[in-house]
């Protein structure tokens, strides 16, 4: 079989659509999976609530479900994508969005579940309280999908924009890292995110009345455990909007891969790391709230060294770019 360039460009996008699908359903199967189990134990500890339980329980796995969805989008569109006029770096490009909507849906998927199912255990707890705890869980369900955002924005460019101006050595390498840099980032913050709002359902839950405190904290709490996804995108948008100039050493090529797989993997563990310590604050501004403000001034000083990992992380990426 011949292999030209308009095969190579269907594999690419065929792969690319199966792995932003087939990575995309891991993280909203699961965190489905964890808000149904948490409603079932719920409708056991109070079972004159079902009904609420229910419909909050159907609410917050449809926003989980949110992640897989843009996912679904993303493999369609490399499925059926027109690819212009046919060349090389279209086939990183499409390849580079598979990985960047697939590995950015996991960990909002997994995230968006776990207030959804605080929530459930919590109607339970202040039936009352239940208008209180959907509001809440939406909101902060809905800052665990940024990162899953961003993944797909990345995505859309890499598919759209026309890269075939640019050299294909090494071009090739900063689209496939374009895509590495923000997958993998986001699966960090939207986890991350999502300790923090399934803390403040809880809190909630034990002190309605904390409400007002508790949302300010979660919200903040979510804002830092966001930053490595921004970092990721950043690095992102770098490696696909800068001009490199055609280089046949292939030290070039992999120095800008390398930049963003620095930049993905780097970005993890302080997306999770800031997300445990908004968790902490969350949950104990709900049991103390005349030290809210403490709470909070710890849970800030904690993760700002927490993200100083991501920070080296994107520094060593910015130097794979522009000075290696």
């Amino acid at each position: 079989m011949a292999w030209n360039v308009e095969i190579i460009i269907s594999l690419a996008a065929y792969i690319g659509g199966g792995l932003a699908m087939g990575l995309g359903a891991i993280g909203a199967a699961i965190g489905e999976g964890q808000t149904a189990a948490k409603a079932n134990l719920a409708v056991a500890r109070s079972p004159q609530a079902s009904g609420e339980i229910f419909k909050n329980m159907l609410v917050g796995q449809a926003v989980a479900e949110s992640a897989s969805i843009f996912a679904l989008v993303i493999a369609i569109l490399l499925l059926f994508v027109d690819a212009g006029v046919p060349n090389l770096i279209k086939a990183a490009a499409l390849l580079g969005a598979g990985l960047s909507m697939g590995l950015g849906a996991i960990g909002s998927g997994v995230g968006s579940g776990n207030p959804a199912g605080e929530a459930c255990f919590g109607i339970a707890r202040q039936p009352a309280a239940a208008s209180q705890l959907t509001t809440n869980m939406l909101i902060g369900s809905a800052v665990c999908q940024t990162p899953a955002i961003f993944s797909m924005v990345v995505a859309l460019m890499l598919i759209f924009i026309d890269f075939s101006g640019s050299p294909l050595q090494p071009t090739w390498a900063a689209l496939l890292g374009a895509g590495f840099s923000m997958g993998l980032a986001a699966i960090g913050s939207g986890y991350g995110g999502g300790l923090a709002a399934g803390a403040s359902c809880e809190g909630i839950a034990r002190h309605p009345r904390t409400v007002a405190s508790v949302t300010t904290t979660m919200l903040v709490g979510q804002a830092v455990a966001q930053t490595p996804s921004i970092f990721g995108l950043l690095i992102s948008f770098i490696l696909m909007f800068k001009s490199f100039p055609e280089s046949s050493s292939l030290s070039a090529a992999m120095a800008l891969l390398a930049a963003g797989l620095c930049m993905g993997f780097g970005g993890i563990g302080p997306g999770v790391g800031n997300g445990m310590a908004a968790e902490g604050a969350v949950r104990w501004v709900a049991r103390n709230i005349e030290h809210a403000g403490d709470l909070m001034r710890i849970m800030l000083v904690g993760q700002a060294v927490s993200q100083s990992t991501a920070i080296y992380a994107m520094v060593v990426s910015l130097v794979l770019i522009f000075v290696v």
